[in-house]
């Protein structure tokens, strides 16, 4: 849904009202882990080492700090991660907003309390249709904590990862997560490795 101004606290109530028994515009759920997804768009970044900094990230994870990118905004405030729970995405874009509305799928977890992630999927109401999973894990040969998110949507995607706008939900979770105001990324100096890993071009949050 597409407004000319911000849509009023009622307007996003209502929204989310009748959100809540839409079902979801695609199919199947667990699109994205599937064989059968022929569009996966994925990227990951290495934001620390070890439990401690597994931990802060699980409990960004929780928080949806992922979407704290100045344009973008969740309802309800705070919103849930139980599977089922109905979310709004509000978006300001250049010289109108939107609102679009999400379902929480599944959680992705390990054995062991190793990873942690949610998938959330697209609603009829929804500008896109398609599934996102957002997952912090420790890679067991090396102890790191990898960021990962895999996604899929049609007809919208564009190819944002390689602009600053896809890469914003990258970086910008990696700083929230990091200890004392301080990056959990490598550095890019000449001399690093590079700070994510793209394996595929084609990739837009689905905010």
């Amino acid at each position: 849904m597409f407004y000319l101004r911000r849509p009023s606290r009622e307007a996003i109530e209502r929204f989310l009202a009748a959100s809540q028994s839409l079902p979801m515009s695609y199919a199947p759920i667990g699109l994205v882990r599937s064989d059968t997804c022929r569009s996966l768009d994925e990227a990951a970044v290495v934001i620390g080492r070890g439990r401690a900094d597994f931990e802060r990230a699980r409990a960004a994870l929780m928080q949806w700090k992922q979407f704290d990118l100045g344009w973008v905004e969740l309802f309800p405030q705070p919103s849930p991660i139980t599977t089922g729970a109905v979310v709004a995405v509000l978006i300001r874009h250049l010289g109108f907003w939107s609102l679009n509305g999400c379902r929480v799928a599944y959680h992705a977890e390990a054995a062991g309390d190793s990873a942690f992630g949610y998938a959330y999927g697209t609603l009829p109401n929804h500008a896109e249709s398609g599934e996102e999973l957002f997952e912090v894990f420790i890679d067991p040969r090396t102890d790191d904590v990898i960021y990962r998110i895999r996604a899929t949507s049609e007809p919208l995607l564009s190819a944002l990862l390689a602009s600053k706008d896809g890469q914003a939900l990258v970086r910008a979770f990696s700083r929230i997560t990091a200890p004392s105001g301080t990056s959990l990324l490598p550095s890019t100096s000449k001399n690093s490795r590079t700070p994510f890993t793209v394996t595929c071009i084609a990739w837009s949050p689905l905010a």
